[in-house]
């Protein structure tokens, strides 16, 4: 295929990146979320991961906006994606409180075009003859089903009862943007609410069907863009509006980009952009299997990973067991409040409070996220572990879901501090009551 859409993905993807790693800067996020905390919550197995102490974390973000520009550029683009991936991924790994979803899609697309021949065409390696303009057709569809996944599992999400018959979350959210002109008081209206929800399902579910077919795409393409530019004016989800737009270009004929600029330099009187040579008929190499391969395990383990939820027991939504990873985009409105019971065996409790240990955001967090509350658990144990105290730490923890009473979360009489992080099901979870 002629590899102009794989081009345009990429110094998109890039340009997006580079955005969001700006943002970091602008907002004082680096040193909020990863410098100033003392304490960050890892994912199990990757405990060793910390983060830099000041200046390296900012030297770090410094050098990840320069790989986006060699992305950008396609300067050596296999080798920027590569150190992209490993380095924005290891930011995503210091601290499960920063998990979001857009931050994951664009490690996983960092993944993917690493394995793509996605700099033969309007890259500066093409330019050094390492470019054909034509790219194997598994690339463009590698690139497609990655959206569709991200797509489908979104949507399929949406099927459940809060969302269909509550329109829970979004009849809480949409009347905190009365204020906008025009619209505003529309969105205090419970109807409207409905309408929003269902309209949300609809369209994760069904606009990869839509923007695969040709007589549909045009308009499909124009209701995705009017999509996620409301719900990026409505809640607050970053660029991921954006990099799904730019990403979704990826569904028009591979040759568009050279079309449409050829359409454009005709107009303006410059000669038309030249057609790319056809393909030399040429085996396969060891390298390019080898990339086929690669491609397709990282899409087979997005198709696993998201539906890990089923084999925990109780609704996802309640314990999070599977929740991160699989694409539950603005499900949930869960409001918690936490404090610890700490005592010595001696005879001696009191109350330790997150908020004495944790960032305001960790502290925010933590109150609904269970690994979060045994975390912080461990993390008071070993306070008083340096200190010569064997203590044991018992959380008094309840949790409101999707407007609901507030529910205990965890059993108050386990302690904490005894039970060990891991992936299996959590037996000291309390199931909600009316489910």
């Amino acid at each position: 295929m002629d590899g102009s859409s794989v081009a345009v993905f990429r110094i998109a993807f890039g340009v997006v990146a580079l955005v969001a790693i700006v943002r970091f800067f602008a907002h004082g996020w680096i040193d909020q979320l990863y410098v100033d905390p003392l304490h960050h919550f890892s994912y199990v197995g990757f405990e060793w991961v910390r983060a830099w102490p000041a200046p390296w974390m900012q030297l770090h973000f410094g050098g990840l906006g320069l790989l986006c520009l060699g992305i950008i550029f396609g300067w050596h683009t296999r080798a920027c994606l590569i150190l992209f991936a490993l380095g924005f991924t290891y930011i995503e790994l210091i601290d499960k409180t920063t998990y979001l979803n857009h931050y994951y899609f664009i490690s996983l697309a960092a993944l993917l075009l690493a394995f793509i021949p996605h700099d033969r065409r309007w890259s500066l390696d093409a330019r050094r003859g390492q470019g054909s303009g034509w790219t194997p057709a598994w690339t463009v569809w590698a690139l497609r089903v990655q959206i569709a996944l991200v797509y489908c599992f979104a949507g399929f999400a949406k099927l459940n009862h809060d969302w269909i018959v509550n329109a829970a979350p979004l009849k809480f959210w949409l009347p905190q943007h009365t204020h906008l002109p025009v619209v505003g008081p529309l969105l205090d209206e419970i109807w409207v609410a409905y309408a929003f929800s269902w309209a949300g399902a609809a369209f994760d579910v069904t606009i990869v069907a839509w923007m695969l077919w040709g007589r549909s795409r045009p308009l499909a393409f124009v209701v995705l863009v009017v999509f996620h530019l409301i719900t990026g004016q409505l809640f607050i989800i970053g660029v991921f509006p954006y990099m799904m737009i730019a990403a979704s270009l990826i569904f028009f004929s591979p040759d568009w980009p050279r079309r449409l600029l050829a359409r454009f330099r005709s107009r303006s009187g410059s000669a038309g952009a030249r057609s790319p040579d056809p393909p030399r008929a040429v085996g396969s190499s060891w390298l390019a299997r080898i990339a086929v391969l690669m491609a397709l395990a990282i899409l087979a383990i997005q198709l696993i990973v998201p539906v890990r939820h089923y084999f925990y027991p109780g609704p996802v939504q309640w314990n999070e067991e599977g929740y991160r990873f699989s694409w539950r985009v603005l499900l949930t409105e869960k409001v918690g409040h936490v404090e610890y019971r700490v005592s010595d065996g001696q005879g001696r409790m009191w109350i330790e409070r997150p908020a004495d240990y944790l960032s305001p955001l960790q502290a925010e967090r933590m109150t609904t996220q269970p690994d979060l509350i045994l975390a912080t658990a461990h993390i008071i144990r070993d306070r008083y572990a340096e200190q010569g105290h064997h203590v044991e730490v018992r959380a008094d923890a309840h949790v409101s879901l999707n407007g609901r009473p507030a529910q205990r979360l965890v059993d108050p009489a386990v302690d904490l501090a005894a039970e060990s992080q891991g992936v299996a099901a959590k037996s000291w979870l309390l199931p909600p009551p009316d489910w």
